[in-house]
């Protein structure tokens, strides 16, 4: 089945759009219909900025994501029909310089998990250790990841990039990409054996 980046269909103008590739190509001649790529992809780059960096941040990066992946539009390579890997990678290289940020989010959700006092800790923990959980050990042992392993690790743990997605997204080989990612599994689960042995390890850390 193909995804919606990579269907054919035609728009409210009766014109013919189809893959991101052939829009961001007609974006060149025709830059209204870069909007397209808008439309089909920011609701996926807001919702990884703000895991990453928190809402009101990513309020202003998705558009700054959008408005320079407009202005790389000529050099998008063509033989990827899926823009969202390549847009993922712009909006890291943003994230990149708001590192401070993001750490010191994580250590915040460390302490908001540490101050919830609340009854059944043992289940609220098994819920919390998710690919997609942000909150109590995982934060701790993801925020001590250098910053390209963190990146791989959340783009395939977040947003199930493939290897070939991710190695696409911040311009790596598949084996630089296996690597990181083999590193940031071993440091986590590191990190989490020594915070709470009972821990059990999400998929996408084994």
């Amino acid at each position: 089945m193909q995804s919606p980046s990579q269907q054919v269909a035609r728009d409210v103008g009766g014109r013919l759009v189809g893959a991101d590739a052939e829009l961001i190509m007609a974006s060149l001649t025709e830059p209204a219909r870069f909007g397209a790529i808008f439309d089909r992809h920011a609701p996926y780059i807001q919702r990884y900025l703000a895991r990453r960096l928190g809402q009101q941040i990513a309020d202003d990066l998705v558009a700054e994501t959008f408005l320079a992946a407009f202005r790389r539009r000529a050099s998008y390579d063509a033989r990827h029909t899926d823009a969202r890997p390549w847009l993922y990678g712009i909006a890291t290289n943003l994230i990149g310089q708001h590192r401070r940020d993001e750490v010191r989010r994580l250590r915040l959700n460390q302490v908001a998990h540490q101050a919830d006092t609340s009854a059944g800790h043992a289940d609220r923990v098994a819920e919390q250790v998710t690919a997609q959980a942000m909150r109590g050990p995982l934060a701790t042992a993801i925020g001590g990841l250098a910053a390209p392993d963190r990146d791989v690790l959340l783009l395939i743990a977040w947003e199930q990039l493939t290897y070939d997605e991710v190695a696409t997204a911040l311009a790596i080989p598949v084996g630089t990409v296996r690597s990181r990612l083999n590193r940031a599994r071993r440091k986590v689960r590191a990190v989490l054996r020594e915070l709470d042995p009972t821990l059990t390890f999400p998929e996408v850390l084994t």
